[in-house]
């Protein structure tokens, strides 16, 4: 099992930035990627960035250019710098780590992410 805390999120004015982290415990070896992602009132749960054990990483076409996803796994955390923040932005954003059986899937919590225009 793998555990996964959130952290970061808040209010921001459109144009600023706000970083997200997502701390994982538990049976971290077993994690393939972390990832971000977001839900909006009334819209669906959307993929935001991906980042494989390897480095490498993948975005949502929404935020290439403005937000950065980064691992340090020494500390076993991910990190989404987010900037340029736009009003369309404000989401509850939830970090997932995908398991090496696609059967099991972690989730955290959820962070409430807010800008203003």
């Amino acid at each position: 099992q793998v555990q996964l805390v959130e952290s970061g999120g808040g209010l921001v004015q459109s144009g600023g930035p706000l970083m997200l982290s997502c701390a994982a415990s538990g049976s971290i070896f077993r994690i393939v990627a972390m990832c971000w992602y977001r839900q909006a009132p009334g819209k669906q749960r959307e993929e935001v960035a991906l980042i494989l054990n390897n480095g490498r990483t993948n975005y949502a076409d929404s935020v290439k250019g403005r937000f950065t996803i980064s691992r340090d796994n020494a500390e076993n955390t991910a990190f989404m710098q987010m900037n340029s923040l736009k009003p369309e932005d404000e989401s509850v954003y939830y970090c997932r780590a995908t398991d090496q059986d696609p059967e099991y899937d972690y989730w955290g919590e959820g962070n409430q992410v807010a800008v203003s225009a």
